[in-house]
């Protein structure tokens, strides 16, 4: 006869050790001693919650070898679950791609590219950084993968925009712009500061303590000097101070305010300022990818089918049947007791499946969005040498929308420049074009800010155009409601199918989401397992 546990802490135990951490921590906030809507820290499952229930281990099938879908396997496998994941690419990592020389890609347009890189040159295609807060770190850690910094921001960089007044198509360096809009906007503060607009809402301590930092903050005159804004090192220097008697000659004086406000380079700051974006920022040594084949290591190579295309997902109550093709275009069909589909909603819902109207409705809602890059490769690194730009990025409102300067291979021979990293309607003018037509129309615009050198120095070029990219059709989704019921469909299970994948996170378009997407999956999918 099994003992009824005699006090709340000896019934929590037991539940504990029946039904896993998951459970526990349910119990907990039903009986008010827990937040029932926070998330418990992850805890990875382990071979003892087997082994100490007397539960046995199911298998799982995982669609999708991106990020989530090898997340989702590497912590099942931790607890001995049979995993096998299905991807219909010939490599790991799903939007996590890194090309290099060799690379060749087709897509759905009949495009068939060889990228020509240098040994040692690479183009994040996908996710290109990370942020240092973020649960990627955590896993380069765990897995091995050295990182370096990325430069998300750089003072030398550039902004240029066309029609915008008196600065039209004049490339200003971000040190610049900045000094300039905050010394301008502090000598507008200060003076209405000084002139008592404010008086309402500080006192005459908080009025001095104000323009104090104002004077600071913006490089502005005093009071004697009617807190005018007129310039200062902060902008740079034409000619650089050196030795001897040479004190430098700084860029002054500023541009006029009126001009400053019409450039528009003042909406550009606040990127810089965003939680995911604000340095410091971090990339793996040798390319985003280091990330998808240390977790293909991990998993195991031997439970991961390339080349298989899934065509059909059926729930049959008792475990879920999924037919794709494989080598040679067989058809096959794998099986198990649960399935963990990764594949974006955009492609998912196209796949012949018993799955429910209101799961598909959700995949339905979800909306891809346009994004598209370009690496071109360089025979001389021009932007360290000339402009003195050592990673970072310009931005643009040219349809280029951004240009990065590579974060590796400093002085070194060759290097490759982003020249376009652009959304929505850019992405989709880009991805209409033959990959030859996007290359000419990228140096076209970027022969704006850095001259014919963009042109002449070139050596070859790759582009991916990601709603036109294979398995993919999307740079990422976006939801136009989290709160029209369809994005929580997609949270539980439909019978014996989960889904993950960074469209089910916060973190949507980062691999963060993706990761934190699987840890989710996993613990429901283990607490249902030690439960049943």
């Amino acid at each position: 006869m099994v003992a009824i546990p005699q006090t709340r802490r000896q019934f929590l135990q037991a539940v504990g050790v029946t039904g896993g951490a998951g459970v526990l921590y349910s119990t907990m906030g039903a009986l008010g001693l827990a937040p029932a809507h926070a998330s418990p820290p992850f805890r990875a499952p382990r071979e003892s919650d087997f082994t100490l229930t007397g539960r046995a281990h199911r298998s799982v099938l995982i669609l999708g070898a991106g990020i989530a879908g090898l997340a989702t396997a590497y912590e099942l496998r931790k607890a001995g679950y049979k995993v096998r994941i299905l991807e219909a690419r010939k490599r790991p990592g799903g939007r996590n791609w890194t090309v290099r020389g060799g690379t060749v890609e087709t897509d759905l347009d009949g495009h068939t590219q060889r990228a020509r890189y240098a040994k040692g040159q690479y183009l994040n295609a996908g996710p290109a950084r990370i942020a240092q807060h973020m649960v990627t770190l955590d896993y380069c850690r765990e897995l091995g993968v050295p990182i370096e910094m990325f430069g998300n921001q750089n003072a030398d960089g550039y902004y240029y925009n066309e029609g915008v007044g008196a600065l039209s198509a004049t490339p200003i360096r971000h040190r610049t712009a900045k000094a300039d809009v905050y010394g301008y906007v502090s000598e507008l503060l200060a003076k209405a500061t000084d002139q008592g607009a404010l008086d309402g809402q500080l006192t005459s301590d908080d009025k001095e303590r104000l323009l104090a930092f104002l004077r600071n903050f913006g490089s502005i005159g005093g009071r004697a000097d009617g807190w005018k804004y007129t310039g200062s090192t902060r902008r740079g220097y034409l000619v650089d101070p050196g030795a001897g008697t040479e004190a430098g000659t700084p860029n002054l004086p500023p541009y006029a305010l009126s001009d400053v406000l019409a450039s528009g380079v003042g909406q550009y700051f606040s990127f810089e300022f965003g939680w995911d974006q604000a340095m410091l920022m971090f990339q793996p040594v040798g390319g985003m990818d280091r990330i998808a084949y240390a977790l293909e290591d991990a998993v195991g190579g031997e439970r991961i089918t390339y080349g298989a295309e899934v065509r059909s997902i059926t729930d049959k109550g008792s475990g879920v049947e999924v037919v794709y093709t494989g080598p040679g275009g067989r058809l096959s069909v794998a099986s198990a007791d649960f399935c963990v589909c990764t594949i974006p909603p955009q492609v998912l819902v196209k796949i012949p499946s018993n799955l429910t109207p209101a799961v598909k409705d959700a995949l339905a809602y979800a909306q891809p969005v346009s994004t598209g890059k370009i690496g071109l490769q360089y025979g001389r690194r021009w932007w360290e040498e000339d402009d003195k730009i050592y990673s970072g990025i310009t931005n643009t409102n040219l349809d280029l929308s951004t240009i990065w300067y590579p974060s590796y291979g400093y002085h070194g021979a060759k290097g490759i420049v982003v020249g376009y990293y652009n959304f929505g309607g850019n992405a989709d003018a880009y991805s209409a074009l033959t990959p030859a037509e996007r290359q000419a129309r990228a140096i076209e615009q970027g022969v704006k800010i850095h001259g014919e050198k963009y042109r002449t120095e070139l050596e070859t070029a790759f582009s991916v155009a990601w709603r036109r990219t294979r398995y993919s059709e999307g740079g990422w989704v976006s939801w136009p409601s989290r709160t029209s019921g369809h994005y929580g469909r997609l949270l539980e299970p439909d019978g014996n199918v989960y889904f993950a994948g960074d469209h089910l996170s916060y973190y949507i378009a980062w691999q963060a989401g993706a990761f934190e997407s699987a840890r989710k999956v996993v613990t429901d999918l283990h607490t249902r397992v030690l439960s049943s």
